[in-house]
């Protein structure tokens, strides 16, 4: 075994470096003591490291359990550059011939390979387990040990198979190793690796070089982040979408408008992934746009910025891919946008799996919530989620603590909050005791007998939101706990109890109120005008009236109020400009566009108007693979709820994304689904209420024909079969 102060000239002769960075030098002498090691260590810290030095000094072959394809082939290619033996590092996945795989099994027998990558898959196959248990194996490591872990955030089921696998290979210490892990997850992996007896290394989660900020996401958004892109000229980002077909689409919006970006998820072939992945190293590209699937172990140290296009599904996702940012200690931007609305679709998701996976996704979601939402230092809590305490009370590096927010008195509030805790016997959440102060009754609470309690209805004027953000902050400073291992039960602390008998002012901030855009333009129709250019959109209105006697048809069916307004806002002045505005579509910018744009033309040259250089984004066509797979359903006359269930919709979405598709001019027959569904003299007296409406809002619809004769639904379908026939 080597000397403690041997480390240090072995770090630098085989790695160049120093000085080790952190816990590093007591890691590596832990396991090289042959003792189970856990390492909890944030993204750019240097956990590789603490197993390929060991696997260098130690006899026999160190296992290295890794999730990704593309993360062995970096680790292998970068240890392969400390030495002039490619076989000292080898990967065993299912992307390798049987000649390739027979090369690495010949290095290993004869000793020549000191680090071999093996995702779980390809070390449950008894091939391998067969081979491997008549080699010397020095140590195992579990790179991205998260993964263990249902309540982590990119749970693998192969990986609960680890600790059976290691029992039939062989004995040897184990290091498990992670960015991201909660006191929860980490007590997960070391009790399913069947090493609680572990020595525990755990570095601070604090980034202090990167700032974080959550913005409202808004329609504009891919206007807002291409505006934001062009101020980051020549800087590296990564740019995080929640869907395959999100990432594409994005990636091919911003190289219309002549940003170096290139996709990366796993539903790309192998050979496209690793080119990407390899373009964006070597800054041959600016951008990757990708899922969660990329990112995990990639050594690009100059990352300036972390955009999440979409809320990641867990704090500690979130987490691990902003810590990609700023890893050379230089600067780092994290920012996200937020919409409750993404995380309504998520909860969806989870609807039909079993109860407990449910209950954990929807807790794992809240949390994420609570952190878009919340106005206090966000750096505070994200540490606190990650069981560390951030003592001061603006960090100076995140959206919160830089801008100001009302603060109010909340010392009679928490009392009541602390009192009703007692009174349930800390066995319930927080959404409980909320319940319970408002006045809801709910079935838990009447069950329970709840609303018999003196707090019951206490706070029925305050804010639910508010009362979250009081029990938020009550856990930040200390006076409740929340028990992990029972979905997060509140608990009162010492000093929770110490604070009802004797309390004290209580400043509690309040969370940041973020408004939903409406995704039905229709609503909106006949609203005051949110032009930028009031006068155009009069101009744009009279126009669209002149055009709807002259065919015939109800003004909304050419352009909707929302798609004048924006017209009145961004001054398209092509056919290629128009289709770009909301609603529009190419369909609707052929067919009634060629008077508009003229008369914007006109007006813009009349008032010498300056159109803003970052309004003319060019955007794909939206058409998308989903919206043209209904389209092609629909001509084969496929049941609507059918084509629903069969993209993972609910109805109602469906609806929404076949109502996009006659606002933007593409017309389709669903006349086969509404013979099915609706009586025939129903669907006429829908489609002839249209045919004289002012607006196709649907609530006034329902208000004119009568909401006891008529649904919402058949009011939806029956507007897309006009809008379709009239307008398209």
């Amino acid at each position: 075994m080597a000397k403690q102060t041997d480390l240090s000239k072995q770090l630098k002769k085989h790695f160049g470096f120093d000085t080790f960075k952190g816990n590093q030098k007591m890691i590596i002498q832990n396991i090289m003591n042959k003792k189970n090691t856990f390492v909890l260590m944030p993204t750019g810290g240097g956990k590789s490291l603490c197993y390929q030095l060991p696997s260098l000094l130690m006899e026999g072959t160190a296992i290295v359990i890794s999730p990704l394809i593309a993360l062995m082939k970096n680790q292998v290619d970068a240890m392969r550059n400390f030495s002039e033996d490619d076989g000292l590092a080898h990967f065993l996945n299912s992307t390798l011939s049987k000649e390739a795989i027979a090369a690495v099994k010949t290095d290993i027998t004869t000793g020549k390979t000191k680090l071999l990558y093996v995702a779980p898959e390809s070390l449950n196959k008894e091939e391998n387990i067969l081979f491997l248990q008549n080699m010397n194996i020095s140590f195992y490591a579990v790179d991205e040990a998260h993964c263990i872990s249902e309540w982590g955030h990119d749970f693998r089921p192969e990986y609960r198979r680890i600790l059976p696998m290691i029992q039939e290979i062989g004995q040897a210490p184990i290091i498990a190793l992670t960015a991201t892990a909660t006191p929860k997850v980490q007590h997960d992996i070391q009790k399913n690796l069947g090493m609680l007896d572990a020595t525990v290394f755990k570095s601070s989660f604090n980034r202090p070089n990167l700032y974080y900020e959550v913005r409202q996401k808004s329609k504009e958004v891919d206007k807002d982040i291409i505006r934001y892109i062009r101020n980051q000229q020549g800087k590296s980002g990564i740019i995080y979408c929640l869907s395959r077909r999100k990432v594409e689409e994005f990636a091919e919006t911003l190289q219309l408008n002549g940003i170096a970006a290139l996709p990366y998820h796993a539903g790309l072939d192998q050979a496209v992934r690793s080119e990407n992945q390899d373009a964006f190293l070597m800054e041959k590209c600016d951008i990757i746009v990708a899922t969660i699937a990329f990112g995990m172990g990639i050594d690009k140290p100059d990352v300036r910025y972390v955009i999440h296009y979409d809320m990641p599904k867990s704090l500690e996702g979130y987490y691990q891919e902003t810590g990609r940012g700023g890893r050379d200690g230089g600067e780092g931007q994290c920012i996200a946008f937020y919409s409750i609305k993404d995380l309504d679709k998520l909860r969806k998701f989870h609807q039909g799996k079993p109860v407990a996976e449910q209950e954990i996704g929807n807790q794992l979601l809240l949390e994420t919530q609570a952190y878009a939402e919340s106005a206090i230092c966000r750096r505070k809590l994200l540490l606190y989620y990650f069981g560390e305490a951030y003592k001061q009370d603006n960090c100076g590096a995140c959206d919160n603590c830089i801008k100001p927010h009302k603060i109010v008195e909340g010392q009679e509030l928490l009392t009541l909050i602390l009192e009703t805790v007692q009174l349930v016997k800390e066995k319930f959440k927080a959404e409980h005791v909320v319940d319970i102060l408002k006045g809801n009754e709910t079935v838990d609470v009447k069950s329970y007998q709840h609303d018999r309690l003196e707090q019951f209805a206490t706070a029925t004027d305050e804010d639910d939101k508010f009362l979250q953000a009081i029990i938020r902050q009550a856990l930040l400073a200390g006076y409740l706990s929340r028990d992990i291992e029972n979905y997060g039960l509140l608990r009162l602390t010492p000093a929770g109890k110490a604070y009802m008998k004797k309390p004290t002012p209580f400043p509690v901030v309040k969370d940041t109120e973020f408004e939903e855009e409406d995704d039905d333009p229709a609503l909106r129709a006949g609203s005051g005008s949110g032009a930028a250019d009031s006068v155009l959109f009069v101009i744009l209105k009279d126009l669209r009236k002149k055009l709807s006697k002259k065919l015939d048809v109800p003004p909304f069916v050419i352009f909707q109020d929302p798609s004048l307004e924006a017209m009145a806002t961004s001054y398209p002045i092509t056919i290629e400009e128009l289709q770009n505005i909301p609603g529009v579509g190419s369909g609707k910018a052929k067919r009634y566009g060629e008077e508009f744009v003229k008369v914007i033309a006109q007006h813009v040259k009349d008032n010498e108007i300056e159109r803003p250089e970052d309004l003319r984004v060019r955007s794909v066509a939206k058409k998308s693979a989903m919206k043209v797979s209904i389209i092609q359903a629909i001509d084969r006359k496929v049941a609507l709820d059918y084509i629903a269930e069969s993209k993972g919709l609910d109805f109602s979405e469906l609806l929404d994304e076949v109502e996009a598709i006659v606002y933007s001019g593409t017309k389709i027959h669903i006349d086969y689904f509404l013979e099915e569904v609706m009586e025939p003299d129903h669907v006429q007296e829908i489609f002839d209420y249209f045919n004289c409406a002012e607006t196709d809002n649907v609530q006034q619809a329902l208000n004119d024909l009568g909401e006891d004769e008529y649904s919402e639904t058949e009011v939806r379908l029956v507007r897309i079969k006009f809008l379709s026939e009239m307008g398209n």
